[in-house]
């Protein structure tokens, strides 16, 4: 095997690549990244985990076309390292050099014949603005679970019904629901699954910046999975398994009291107020016509307070959050109010976004989140 290619395309290709590898690898070969070169011109590089694959393809001058297994993160340290000059890769027994300028490097090849099968793309499913699953995802995998020992919590429920698609997650104290379009190839498309927040979150930062992204799902065919692909990349994920609890009923039919506030104006006062807030206790906010109090400490501890301007319709009303929740609630509106929707002081509080003071609240994006009690 035998290839040239620029340094900054196999350094960005190798790198993407790497993010999947596994930390603590199965068996070693999971370690290594496969690179096949066809003679065609293409550099084919791919990685494994069982779980979640990746494979990207970049151009190259292939002399002698050929396959190699070598380890990926080492190869991606050293690509992003090297000068800004044409790589040159020669696979030579049992060792690749790797040659840029004045720089060289030897790597010692792993065998090629153990590595696993690639699991194959999905067909597609539909297609969906990246800009859009960016931000869909960021909004959602915010309340996702981060504790392995629960691992249905740590996945985000996609429901697909035609055009529609929803994004839902819960670690059990918040929930978040997301929708957006998408272009199905089946007009008639009605499908759930089950994808690990983390890896969605990587293909959302990764791939959504190329355009539109392909989705394939492929479900209730031995092998449940998901796959992505967008600008000669492409990622598999096995879906999570299991029944995702009916979280969509937690979700209030109507709200006796809402109150609307400048969300960064709330934000700032927030962070401000939680810095006394000793860890794992809560903010507390009291909302009263045309105002709300924030304030954290109490007895011989260290105290803040703060009132802000807001508009209250029903009841005075008083609740208390985690301050890291409610941050990551109001960071994920991107509208320049939020509405507070209550029921009751102890029930779940639905946070929507607003674009005006006294503007409709934008249903697309909910968040839910569980007060804590607190002495009064």
């Amino acid at each position: 095997m035998k290839f040239r290619v620029e340094r900054d395309v196999l350094a960005e290709a190798v790198t993407w690549i790497a993010r999947s590898l596994p930390t603590r690898p199965p068996v070693p070969v999971l370690a290594g990244v496969r690179i096949e070169a066809e003679a065609d011109g293409v550099l084919r590089l791919a990685s494994f985990d069982y779980e979640v694959s990746a494979r990207s393809e970049i151009p190259a001058e292939v002399t002698e076309p050929g396959t190699v297994l070598v380890s990926g993160r080492l190869l991606a340290e050293i690509s992003r390292a090297l000068p800004a000059k044409p790589v040159d890769v020669v696979l030579d027994g049992t060792k690749v050099s790797v040659t840029c300028g004045a720089s060289r490097f030897t790597l010692l090849t792993m065998p090629v014949e153990d590595y696993p099968q690639l699991p194959t793309m999905p067909g597609l499913s539909g297609t969906v603005d990246g800009d859009e699953l960016t931000k869909a995802v960021a909004q959602v995998s915010v309340a996702a679970s981060r504790d392995d020992t629960l691992p249905l919590l740590t996945g985000v429920r996609v429901e697909i019904e035609g055009e529609k698609v929803t994004l839902l997650a819960t670690d059990r104290y918040r929930l978040a629901l997301r929708e957006l379009v998408w272009k199905p190839s089946d007009p008639s498309i009605s499908d759930v699954a089950l994808v690990r927040a983390r890896t969605l979150n990587d293909v959302a930062k990764s791939l959504g910046a190329s355009g539109s992204v392909n989705i394939g799902l492929a479900t209730g065919q031995g092998v449940d999975l998901i796959g992505f692909e967008a600008g000669g990349r492409h990622t598999t994920s096995l879906l999570v398994d299991g029944d995702y609890p009916p979280v969509r009923r937690l979700f209030a039919d109507e709200s006796p009291i809402h109150a609307v506030v400048n969300t960064q104006l709330l934000t700032d006062a927030a962070k401000r107020v939680a810095l006394v807030a000793e860890r794992n206790t809560p903010i507390r906010l009291t909302f009263s016509e045309g105002q709300v109090v924030l304030d954290a400490g109490q007895g011989d501890d260290a105290q803040a307070s703060e009132a802000l301007e807001a508009s209250l319709v029903g009841d005075d009303i008083a609740v208390a959050f985690n301050p890291q929740f409610l941050l990551d609630g109001l960071s994920a509106l991107n509208t320049p109010f939020v509405r507070l929707a209550f029921t009751h002081p102890n029930k779940p509080v639905e946070f929507t976004g607003q674009e005006s003071l006294e503007g409709e609240d934008l249903k697309e994006y909910r968040y839910l989140l569980v007060p804590i009690r607190f002495a009064s």
